[in-house]
């Protein structure tokens, strides 16, 4: 069956790949960015080309996660437009790359704004939607970082990601009587097809991050991390896996989504660290009578 979707951070990357291959399988895919008249609207322009050559249902909304006024409207205009909303993909976000001390403290909040508390002014633009139709799903795009083997200097972003992670995990239980279903999506290191590095932010502190890199024991540091990083990606690791996942979670039956899939070339662990995290936490609820929580009610 059809599905209204709003997928967050559409305009490259993960997000973009979503929404193009959540539209040509069928569904109605409002890809949400920010400065759709100015900065992308090329991009608008773009997909509004695709969906007509694929003659898929594929629109843009303007939509920046660090406003609740832009996700108030964003769902309101999809809501009037569309008459509802089933799915959210919650995947805006920024990665910034650099040795942690060299980040102000400025940086470091407004990464947590982009990457945890956007999600949480979309989740509240749109949950009392939902509740009050009984039914939804929530997709959250979280990090293998979480739960596996981590390179350094991305401490702010793999931080932001874990904030992410836990902050859904709770959703997921406070709406499962309203039977909204959460499934999150676990991609590990893609260096090719996202624009993650190409686009990654660096610390403002220029002189404290050249006390790292420019001399002393990290000395070009960076570029080890980077290259080391690069050679355990396989040659063949494709992005568009992250999406295609989404696709599958989107299409399977309500009540029946898997609560994690991984997407993983590198195999970094998240897998096995996720898997007891999952199971201590389920079992917690179990022990308190709260088993009910770990799957959505019945519409």
């Amino acid at each position: 069956m059809s599905k209204i979707i709003l997928v967050t951070g559409a305009s490259s990357g993960f997000g973009r790949l979503a929404a193009e291959a959540l539209a040509e399988s069928g569904h109605t895919v409002y890809a949400s960015m920010r400065a759709t008249a100015t900065r992308n609207a090329g991009v608008v322009e773009q997909m509004t080309r695709h969906a007509q050559d694929r003659q898929v249902d594929l629109r843009t909304v303007e939509l920046d996660v660090q406003s609740q006024d832009s996700a108030d409207a964003a769902i309101a205009h999809i809501i009037g437009e569309a008459g509802k909303i089933d799915v959210v993909v919650h995947n805006a976000g920024h990665m910034v790359f650099g040795p942690a001390e060299a980040f102000t403290a400025e940086q470091y909040a407004q990464l947590y704004d982009v990457n945890v508390l956007g999600t949480q002014r979309v989740n509240r633009a749109v949950l009392p939607h939902l509740r009050q139709q009984r039914s939804g799903l929530l997709v959250w795009v979280s990090s293998s970082s979480v739960a596996g083997g981590t390179p350094p200097y991305l401490a702010p972003y793999f931080g932001a990601k874990a904030a992410m992670d836990a902050i859904a995990v709770q959703y997921a239980r406070e709406l499962a009587r309203w039977g909204i279903e959460t499934s999150i999506i676990v991609p590990g290191a893609f260096t090719s097809g996202t624009n993650h590095f190409a686009h990654a932010g660096h610390p403002a502190d220029a002189e404290r991050a050249a006390e790292y890199e420019a001399s002393g024991p990290y000395a070009g540091f960076g570029e080890q991390v980077q290259e080391a990083f690069a050679n355990i990606v396989p040659a063949d690791a494709d992005a568009s896996l992250v999406a295609d996942a989404m696709v599958d979670v989107v299409n399977a039956p309500d009540g029946k989504r898997p609560f994690r899939v991984h997407i993983d070339p590198t195999q970094d662990g998240a897998d096995v660290g996720f898997a007891v995290m999952d199971r201590v936490r389920s079992e917690m609820l179990l022990r308190v009578g709260l088993q009910d929580l770990l799957k959505p009610a019945e519409s």
